[in-house]
């Protein structure tokens, strides 16, 4: 009596199939793993050495434009602009050094760059859509660099704030006002520029003087000190020409105003303006002029009537 019995195929030949599968799936990853032992790493390896050499060659050169611009003492706007190129280069190289690390890393991993840069054109057309106030930013920072409206170091009041620039690139501007805090700008809201550091700089002190003070006295005063100031060693180079004493400009009441205008190099009016308040308080001082007094309270004191004289007891 012969029993047939039927063979479960499920059971013996899926089990050689899936090995081939397991197989062909290991055989794949080793392929891929000695691909990139092989060509990847090197790539990988060579762009890093591509990049540091790069930066290194672009590091040597800021350090040089820094060194040089250290020299120039007398030239402040050359050296303005030698620090913000410095700047400039400094933030341009590490874009160009960071995509191109990006690129050669996507290429070793066997990413295709043609979808990469098809996808990417398409993710900038919509980027540029929502973000242009950052191509704002970027065209107006290049017109700030042509046109040299201000550099690194200068004094200047953008935006409602004053400050010296620290840092300059095509995006922000990086103002430090006088109390130390750090103001970052976009380049977009800046709309008006007013540059404290171009050519020289004029400082306008009003000295206010009690109106009975001989006008005469008090003009020829103030030009001997000024001219003094002119001369002393340590202003003698910031002066650029000779203190101008315009006379009496204005009359309040008991105040008198005159203006005393100078002018000097830049970012030394301050230091002048102390000095030449402090020697003319010395020199009123040592002259007898008396200062306006800003407060315009008026005392008025009533005289005290005299008391009747006593009255004197009659004599018998």
């Amino acid at each position: 009596m012969l029993f047939l019995t039927t063979p479960v195929p499920h059971l013996t030949t899926s089990l050689p199939h899936d090995e081939r599968f397991l197989a062909r799936i290991e055989d794949g990853w080793q392929l891929d793993l000695s691909n990139f032992i092989q060509n990847g790493i090197p790539q990988i390896l060579f762009a890093l050495l591509l990049a540091f050499l790069f930066q290194w060659t672009v590091g040597l050169f800021i350090k040089r434009l820094h060194n040089r611009a250290d020299r120039l003492v007398a030239n402040n706007q050359r050296a303005g602009q030698l620090r913000t190129i410095a700047a400039i280069l400094r933030a341009t190289s590490f874009g160009i050094a960071g995509f191109y690390l990006l690129t050669q890393i996507l290429s070793a991993l066997g990413v295709s760059l043609g979808p990469f840069i098809a996808s990417a054109g398409v993710i900038g057309l919509g980027i540029s859509f929502g973000a242009q106030s950052i191509f704002k930013d970027m065209l107006t920072g290049i017109f700030i660099l042509i046109e040299h409206q201000y550099s690194v170091g200068d004094s200047i009041r953008v935006a409602g704030l004053t400050g010296t620039v620290e840092d300059l690139s095509l995006r922000v501007t990086r103002l430090r006002d006088s109390d130390g805090t750090l103001h970052i700008i976009p380049n977009s809201q800046i709309t008006t520029v007013s540059n404290l550091s171009r050519d020289f700089a004029v400082g306008t002190l009003n000295v206010s003087v009690d109106a009975r003070e001989n006008p005469d006295r008090v003009i020829a005063v103030l030009r001997k000190l000024a001219a003094a100031l002119r001369k002393d060693e340590a202003f003698h180079d910031i002066f650029i020409a000779e203190p101008s004493i315009l006379g009496v400009d204005k009359i309040s009441g008991y105040e008198v105003i005159y203006p005393i205008s100078v002018r000097v190099m830049i970012n030394q009016r301050d230091a002048v303006m102390r000095e030449l308040r402090r020697r003319i308080l010395l020199a009123f001082e040592r002259e007898s002029i008396t200062l306006a007094s800003t407060n315009s309270t008026q005392i008025i004191t009533t005289p005290t009537p005299n008391p009747p004289p006593a009255a004197t007891p009659s004599q018998p």
